[in-house]
């Protein structure tokens, strides 16, 4: 297998969809050398089946504004592999969905999975609508509108959707509610629900506490300790929320919170009784992130991202390629030691070369944002079994699987000069599993 032509025949098939042209080629050129120490993968064509998806439903959703007009927007579920288990990924909602941002997201789901140790295949969804600026009984309308189509291709055993950008616990009460009286079964159809219907502890955290636990191991390799640490956060999500819950528990100091429209930078750090005003400002106001600049008085850059400044750390926590060539030198001019994910893919190709180049450490998203499908999984298990584990239990077992896939990482990604090149292992410890299991199905 060569990944440069494998790369080239995806972008004649697939010439506009650029996120997963850009997802298989990161893919692919990490793992070529271990792909080709197997030809019987190359014999039954292993790579061309692992890159394209089982299939892609499309559908129309028609839903009711509040003033009475019928809006139409599109949604879709992209079911990329089921090898290891049910298809296992989030629905996103926003503007910006489209049919290569959910191709990627799903191709990057199947080996996050993967790395996890747990039965979860790789899927994505969602919509081109927004939540933004949008009622209650709008949102409930949408998301009705949208599980009466796609209830038809879901299920426990066979695609369990979560969260994503847009899809908070609101969203999927909604979706499960709609679900639920369509079937007219109680299932464990959704994760992220709330307390009350079957979610599990830590699932809103998982993600965010996650990603700092992989960090936390970063470090360790070089003997370094978190505590006093400032640290970058993009984004003002649950992702970005909790990341910076776990960063104070921990003794670091946040500095920064982004949404779309710009960032705050709060040279004092963001400490407890600042992360609850944002809490509060982002999850029941559905407020903007200069808010609070306007409150606290600090700094605020409208339509910018917080690269810029100076810290030790930065974890991108916002949506896919917000770190760029020009923002890659900046970090590493201002002295950055460690860049972990919240986020998919937010770091563009040319941004990931810096960082490897400049030997800081550097993780991929799919692995160290692997925390929240890591609990989703643990919430399917507690449904499955009609249990619920306390907080304290799932959060061991979250810590132990992100340390599991850092002890991966580092199996298969240390260089001879001793570098850990993170996305190389990575990326090597969830396609053996995956390769694995294809091989052993046959040709289906």
């Amino acid at each position: 297998m060569k990944a440069v032509e494998v790369v080239e025949s995806l972008q004649r098939r697939f010439p506009n969809e650029p996120e997963y042209i850009q997802a298989v080629s990161q893919v692919l050129e990490t793992i070529e050398e271990e792909y080709n120490k197997h030809p019987e993968f190359e014999r039954v064509n292993l790579i061309e089946r692992l890159c394209i998806p089982d299939r892609i439903i499309k559908f129309r959703v028609n839903w009711v504004d509040d003033k009475g007009n019928i809006q139409t927007n599109m949604g879709y579920r992209v079911q990329h592999s089921n090898v290891i288990g049910p298809y296992k990924g989030g629905l996103r909602f926003h503007t910006s969905v489209n049919e290569s941002i959910l191709k990627f997201l799903a191709f990057e789901q199947t080996f996050k999975n993967s790395l996890t140790t747990l039965p979860m295949g790789g899927g994505k969804g969602g919509s081109d609508f927004s939540p933004r600026g949008k009622s209650n009984a709008e949102v409930m309308r949408f998301c009705q509108a949208f599980m009466s189509e796609l209830w038809h291709y879901i299920g426990p055993d066979c695609d369990v959707p979560a969260g994503d950008i847009g899809v908070g616990g609101r969203e999927v009460g909604y979706m499960f509610g709609q679900y639920k009286k369509l079937t007219h079964q109680f299932v464990g159809i959704l994760t992220g629900k709330g307390q009350e219907f079957g979610g599990s502890l830590i699932r809103p955290e998982a993600t965010g506490y996650g990603n700092v636990y992989f960090l936390q191991n970063m470090l360790k390799t070089r003997n370094i300790d978190l505590k006093g640490k400032t640290v970058l956060v993009s984004g003002s999500g649950n992702v970005a929320q909790y990341t910076i819950e776990k960063l104070l528990h921990l003794g670091a100091k946040p500095v920064t919170c982004s949404d779309s429209d710009g960032y705050i930078y709060d040279p004092d750090g963001i400490n407890e009784e600042k992360l609850a005003y944002i809490m509060e400002l982002k999850n029941i106001e559905r407020g903007r992130i200069r808010e609070y600049a306007e409150k606290y008085g600090v700094k605020y850059v409208p339509g910018a991202k917080p690269w810029f400044e100076k810290a030790d750390i930065a974890t991108p926590c916002a949506t896919q390629n917000e770190i760029n060539a020009e923002a890659a030198t900046a970090l590493i001019n201002n002295g950055i030691i460690a860049v972990t994910k919240g986020a998919n893919m937010p770091s563009t190709p040319e941004a990931v070369r810096i960082f490897q180049e400049a030997k800081v450490l550097y993780c991929p998203g799919k692995a160290s944002n692997a925390g929240g499908v890591a609990v989703s999984g643990l919430e399917m298990t507690q449904n499955s079994e009609r249990l619920k584990w306390d907080r304290e239990e799932v959060d061991q077992k979250l810590h132990n699987i992100m340390d599991d896939i850092h002890e991966n990482c580092v199996r298969y990604g240390t260089e001879p000069d001793g570098y850990v090149n993170y996305v190389k292992g990575a990326n090597i410890a969830g396609f053996i599993k995956v390769a694995k299991a294809i091989m052993a199905q046959g040709i289906v």
